[in-house]
């Protein structure tokens, strides 16, 4: 009877854990993910209760596994029903709860988020999932997993702030947010965690200081906040960690001294604070204090003094950086008995005396057995170069004192150091021979004896160093030939070997090394003959330089091979002939130099589309035009002097006229009302091209030879008509400029009925005006064009060719000039789409203007809507005036709105509408036939951040030029180079979508 009694509580307290289990489930706010394979939640077997078995966590994985996106290795396969969630891959239980402990899933490559469910696991002890790509925040619900010892969430793209809850989690030892996105300020409430040892949170981009309360943290055996922006001064408080074995604080923007409290940290054996604004001066005990350091990094700070003297008895120190200081002094430690020392890198300080004995110290790393970087240079150390050299360690792999004052010759003993693969002694005064048997160092990669005054032949022994990547001997005194032996060098990347004496043909195996990708600089020397065709084979080079040489001949049409480069340089040779067709598929040049050479031939049209920042034709024979576009619209980024038969080009030049293909011969300089008459058949309706203040524009043919022209026939029954076409007359003698409309000529005679004409003759310009491109109606235009809706790159190239025209008028011209009416109808194009400024009937000139017996009672000069205000209140004429009308005409392009609009009015104008939109909303006000006339360009403008950059710089420009103080307006020559800027950021999109 008490077995069955027994049995009966049994059951019922089993029933009724059951039922409190199933509670839980239900009110818990997990709930599986609507992908996971699993059947409903009331016939799925794992929901039934038991007593070994909690459903809370199982949901709680399920959850989690919801927020992966991508599993490359399949770790979350095994999380379904066919098997219970103990033994799921990644998970640990604790053997008598059957409770979650541990998730480890570190290097997994998983993707995803991190569900905030994962604080339903009580019982976790520890979360491993470093090296993945969880995104997004860090869920505060982890402050609730109160019985959690390690939280490792390193190296993946996590975002937001460290949650402040983190501090719930009590029993906390070890914590890992490093190399992640994290930012804000660390949060004062971690002060809590009594018993953290390990803190990272290096690599990410946290501020706000380090907090003094970190050094309530008295367990904290590893401190590493590296490579964040903290800023500010480091704490006395941080001096409070007695049981800090690591301390990295590293690129922060720290400033200040090290408090003396950091040096009372006895157990320490990792110090670095490199990358900061530190300075003051090492105490000289700092070993004795710190007896248990093993790395000291400082470098590039600002630290000065010596060297601490006990240095000497740092006997556990391995690894001493402290370059880039103001360190200074005499080095005079005995480094022996620093036996376990690998690396000694004080390079870029002021140490040395000026001494003999300078470098004697080395003599003391011979006893250094496991020494494998000694970095000396960058200082004042001015002695022979010591032969102890040769005795160092030879698991030596770096071995620097470069740009120093070392003299003397390189002691051949140095060819011991067999593990060598990096041997630096730049910019100081060694003389000699490089080592005969410099090939018995057969690891070596990287050889830098340049700037020394090292004699005679490179060794034959050199292309024995088959892993040599960077080879320079540049600035030095050798002569003789490149040996041959060179060819063997196969993974050279870099090879210098310019300022020195060498002669001889260049060598086609030098070309028989393909990876050579960085340089091949052979400039300033005496080689001769042709530049071999072999070179087409360097495919991937950057940069070819062998100017200054006796180099003749042709530019082998292989060099077009060469893709990759970015510099060419072959200035100062004897080469001949014109510039290879092939060389058109160089496009990613950028400096490109043929200056002092012999060739011929026209400069080809091709280097326009280029990218270049420089370009050097002078003295050559170049002949015919120079081309306008690209970097030839750029004054200060080309060369042409020297070429006698050029012509052509930017007014800047200042080149000979080419002559014109459009016009015969025979002379245009006057031309009779007859001839004008029958060009165009009579003034017919039918030739009438625009209509103007004072006249009509029609359309001609002109003499036998067919040249067709526009003719401005004044209307002098107009008021001011006579005044305009004398005021166009003189202002247009003597300028010349590409984005101006040439005058052929004028003609002042009188008609067939005995009345005053007046005409003038331009070139025609076949695409019209900009005026007919921004506003499309029915009206009388030039031809049968038909007018499409302008990209924005034709956009900025007429707003640039206008504002080079401009800055022409006002800064370059014997007189300048003010055009007093810029807009859209007065800005016409060519058949290249090139913008020209016509229509100078109001142009004045600025001395005339500044003439105290000049009237200023001109009234107002100009057309409504591009006329500065100052002009409304009777002040003159200037040049900042017409930079107003370029402005609103910018915005105008831009807007698609004429500043006329009807919605302009009552306190709102066109300037006012751009500049509210600036710098959010621009897309807004943005001409619709600019994003609606190519689908895929309005995709790339709405969605493309450079593209919209572009966008919002040319509003800034025309909001800045039609600035209603004239004072404040911007200056012509900056809104061109403001302008440039803009077209090569926009065409950079282009060519790289």
């Amino acid at each position: 009877m008490r077995s069955r009694i027994s049995c009966l509580v049994y059951v019922k307290a089993h029933l009724l854990l059951c039922i409190t289990l199933l509670h839980i489930t239900i009110v818990s706010s997990v709930t599986p993910p609507a992908t996971t394979t699993t059947s409903s939640l009331k016939n799925n077997p794992t929901i039934k209760c038991a007593l070994n078995e909690n459903n809370t966590d199982q949901l709680a994985l399920l959850a989690f596994k919801s927020k992966i996106i991508e599993d490359p290795q399949g770790v979350l396969k095994s999380w379904n029903d066919s098997h219970q969630f103990c033994k799921w891959d990644g998970v640990t239980c604790s053997q008598r709860s059957r409770r979650v402990t541990v998730i480890d899933l570190s290097f997994r490559g998983l993707v995803g988020t991190l569900s905030p469910y994962i604080g339903n696991l009580s019982f976790l002890h520890e979360i491993w999932l470093g090296n993945n790509t969880l995104q997004g925040e860090i869920p505060p619900e982890i402050g609730r997993l109160s019985r959690l010892q390690i939280l490792g969430l390193n190296n993946n793209s996590l975002e937001g702030e460290i949650p402040a809850n983190l501090s719930h989690c009590s029993k906390l030892a070890y914590l890992r947010l490093d190399v992640n996105k994290l930012v804000g300020k660390i949060p004062k409430e971690l002060g809590s965690l009594s018993k953290l040892t390990k803190l990272l949170i290096h690599n990410n981009t946290l501020t706000g200081g380090i907090p003094p309360f970190i050094g309530n943290l008295t367990s904290l055996e590893s401190l590493n906040a590296a490579g964040n922006v903290l800023g500010g001064s480091i704490p006395e408080a941080l001096g409070h960690l007695k049981n800090l074995k690591e301390l990295l604080l590293g690129s922060n923007e720290l400033n200040g001294t090290i408090p003396p409290s950091i040096y009372n940290l006895s157990y320490l054996s990792v110090f670095s604070l490199l990358e900061n604004q530190l300075h003051g001066n090492l105490p000289q005990g700092i070993f004795f204090t710190l007896p248990r350091l093993q790395v000291l990094q400082l470098q590039v700070n600002q630290f000065t003094g010596p060297l601490p003297l006990s240095s000497s008895n740092a006997s556990l120190l391995e690894k001493i950086d402290l370059m880039n200081n103001n360190f200074n002094g005499k080095i005079s430690i005995d480094f022996g008995g620093l036996q376990h020392i690998w690396r000694v890198n004080l390079g870029f300080n002021n140490f040395g005396s000026g001494e003999p004995d300078d470098l004697n110290f080395v003599a003391s790393l011979v006893n250094c057995s496991n020494l494998e970087v000694l970095s000396l240079g960058g200082n004042q150390f001015r002695a022979a170069f010591t032969n102890y050299v040769g005795n160092l360690s030879t698991h030596l792999l770096q071995l620097g004192f470069s740009f120093n004052h070392i003299y003397g010759v390189i002691p051949s003993s140095i060819t011991n150091l067999v593990n060598l693969y990096g041997l630096y002694l730049t910019g100081n005064q060694i003389t000699g021979t490089i080592p005969s048997d410099i090939g018995r160092i057969s690891k070596l990669q990287r050889l830098h004896l340049n700037s020394n005054r090292l004699s005679k032949k490179i060794p034959n022994s050199i292309g024995n160093l088959s892993l040599l990547s960077v080879l320079r001997l540049d600035n030095n005194r050798l002569h003789g030939t490149i040996p041959s032996g060179i060819k063997n060098c196969q993974n050279l990347l870099l090879l210098n070997l310019s300022h020195n004496n060498l002669g001889g043909n260049i060598p086609k195996q030098l070309f028989d090394v393909p990876i050579l990708s960085i340089s091949l600089n052979l400039a300033k020397n005496s080689f001769h003959g042709s530049l071999p065709a072999e070179v087409g084979n360097l495919k991937n080079l950057g940069e070819l330089d062998v100017s200054e040489n006796k180099l003749f001949g042709k530019i082998p049409s292989s060099l077009g091979s060469c893709i990759s480069l970015e510099k060419l340089y072959l200035e100062g040779n004897i080469f001949q002939g014109p510039i290879p067709l092939s060389l058109k598929s160089l496009r990613g040049i950028q400096n490109f130099d043929l200056s002092r050479n012999n060739f011929s031939g026209q400069i080809p049209q091709y280097l326009e589309d280029f990218s270049l920042k420089k370009l050097n034709l002078s003295f050559n024979d170049f002949e015919g035009m120079v081309p306008m576009k690209g970097v030839f619209a750029n004054a200060s980024a080309i060369s042409v002097v020297g070429n006698n038969r050029l012509c052509g080009g930017i007014y800047e030049l200042q080149l000979p006229r080419c002559a014109s293909r459009s016009f015969s011969r025979r002379s245009l300089l006057t031309v009779s009302y007859e001839e004008l008459f029958k060009a165009t058949d009579g003034f017919s309706s039918e030739n009438l091209i625009g209509v103007g203040s004072f006249g009509s524009i029609y359309k001609g043919t002109l003499g036998v030879d067919g040249s067709v022209v526009a003719v401005k026939v004044l209307d002098l029954c107009r008021q001011g008509a006579s005044k305009s076409f004398v005021a166009e007359c003189e202002a247009l003698r003597n300028i010349r400029h590409r984005n101006l409309v040439k005058v052929i000529t004028s003609c002042s005679s009188v008609d067939f009925q005995g009345n005053d004409f007046k005409a003038l003759v331009y070139e025609y310009m076949p695409n019209g005006s900009l005026e007919r491109w921004l506003h499309s109606r029915p009206h009388i235009g030039y031809g049968q064009t038909d007018f499409q809706s302008l990209t924005l790159l034709q956009r900025i190239n007429i707003a640039l060719d206008v504002a080079c025209a401009l800055n022409y008028l006002h800064c370059h011209c014997q007189r300048p000039i003010i055009h007093c009416d810029l807009k859209p109808s007065n800005i016409l194009l060519d058949c290249e789409m090139t913008a020209h400024i016509g229509d100078f009937g109001l142009a004045r000139f600025l001395p005339e203007l500044m003439n105290p017996n000049h009237s200023s009672s001109i009234g107002i000069i100009g057309t409504i809507g591009y006329v500065p205000p100052e002009y409304g209140l009777g002040n003159e004429v200037s040049t900042e005036g017409d930079i107003y009308g370029y402005g609103i005409l910018l915005l105008e392009m831009m807007t698609g709105k004429r500043p006329t609009d009807s919605m302009f009015g009552e306190g709102l104008s066109l300037h006012k509408f751009a500049r509210m939109a600036l710098p959010d909303r621009v897309m807004e006000v943005l001409d619709p036939k600019l994003l609606n006339n190519d689908e895929e360009e309005a995709a790339a403008v709405a969605n493309n951040t450079r593209k919209e950059v572009c966008l919002v710089s040319l509003i800034q420009i025309g909001v800045a030029c039609s600035m209603e103080t004239p004072r404040y307006r911007m200056d012509i020559s900056d809104v061109v180079h403001e302008l440039n800027l803009v077209r090569d950021i926009l065409q950079a999109t282009q060519a790289c979508p």
